[in-house]
């Protein structure tokens, strides 16, 4: 691959990236008028309705001004990361998820790092053992992992291994780098394990393939020890549904922290969205999901490069299409 081809290739994606959000911006925009009541009635909040009030916040909104209007202004702003102020707390919106963005960042880099290591690993033992009892039983694994939400895993977990046994702390993030890892533990397995059980499953399948190819037979006719027949061979050809799912899982796990951090009480984002939303915090949602919805399609974007490190015979037309 060629440089100007990579480059013409990351430059289409950016350009349907911004597309995408600008899309997504204009719906989230619009929150502020779907939701139940006046616009300026939801962005005073708790604060008293007084015309003054009410005339400073039509001020600084633009609300007087056409919806298209409006929306360019907001735009403009968020361009410049300034999404106005929080409802709820009267805090900048960038502020508030500044504050919170890298508890969440440290619970799904953790929860990912958890399912990658473990959900490979035995996605590769069960192909190559295949048909016996230890097959059988990853793959039960990775169904029970599949089928329990994380929210429900969780809650198991804090009961047994928090209030029960101990071994882990109840709620709170921690303080300190060991501390920290103790607290998150638990959430980060809860995170992990439906994961796990979908790169799991993936791993067992795109290996099975990859050790029925003609190539891995020859291979093996000619000597090649039958490690460096499975990495260099079996796992890197079948890597690239692996990745797939690694980049689906990443940008989950960054985003999607919201039931898990609500059941073991933890400040990060998942729980300040849930918080904006039960209160009507528009500003605050609208950057949020603007936020998750840039983190998704730059996580795909990567895992789109990825597969051409991994796999040199695929073309960047090929992952267009």
């Amino acid at each position: 691959m060629t440089r100007r081809s990579l480059a013409l290739y990351v430059g289409r994606r950016l350009v349907a990236l911004v597309l995408l959000v600008v899309v997504i911006s204009f719906v989230v925009f619009s929150l502020l008028y779907l939701a139940p009541g006046s616009p300026e009635q939801i962005l005073l909040g708790a604060r008293p309705s007084t015309p003054e009030t009410v005339a400073a916040i039509r001020a600084e909104y633009h609300l007087d001004d056409p919806f298209l209007v409006q929306y360019w202004d907001w735009a403009r702003d968020a361009l410049q990361f300034d999404f106005g102020r929080s409802i709820r707390t009267n805090e900048p919106v960038v502020d508030g998820i500044r504050e919170r963005f890298w508890l969440t960042l440290q619970l799904g880099g953790l929860a990912f790092l958890i399912t990658m290591l473990l959900g490979v690993p035995l996605g590769v033992l069960a192909a190559l053992r295949r048909r016996t009892a230890t097959d059988r039983g990853v793959v039960a694994l990775s169904v029970v992992g599949v089928s329990a939400p994380a929210f429900a895993t969780g809650i198991l977990l804090l009961y047994v291994f928090a209030v029960r046994l101990g071994w882990f702390p109840v709620f709170g993030e921690g303080s300190g780098v060991i501390d920290r890892l103790q607290h998150l533990a638990l959430p980060a397995i809860a995170l992990a394990l439906t994961g796990m059980g979908l790169v799991l499953k993936l791993t067992r399948t795109a290996v099975i393939g990859s050790l029925e190819q003609d190539y891995v037979t020859f291979a093996r006719a000619r000597g090649i020890p039958r490690r460096r027949v499975l990495g260099a061979y079996a796992l890197r050809n079948g890597l690239v549904p692996i990745v797939t799912a690694a980049g689906l899982l990443l940008a989950y796990m960054l985003a999607g922290t919201v039931l898990v951090e609500v059941t073991f009480a933890l400040p990060g984002l998942g729980s300040l969205l849930v918080e904006s939303v039960r209160t009507l915090d528009i500003p605050m949602v609208q950057a949020l999901t603007i936020l998750i919805a840039t983190i998704v399609v730059l996580v795909n974007l990567l895992a789109d490069l990825v597969y051409v490190a991994i796999d040199p015979r695929i073309s960047f037309e090929k992952a267009k299409a």
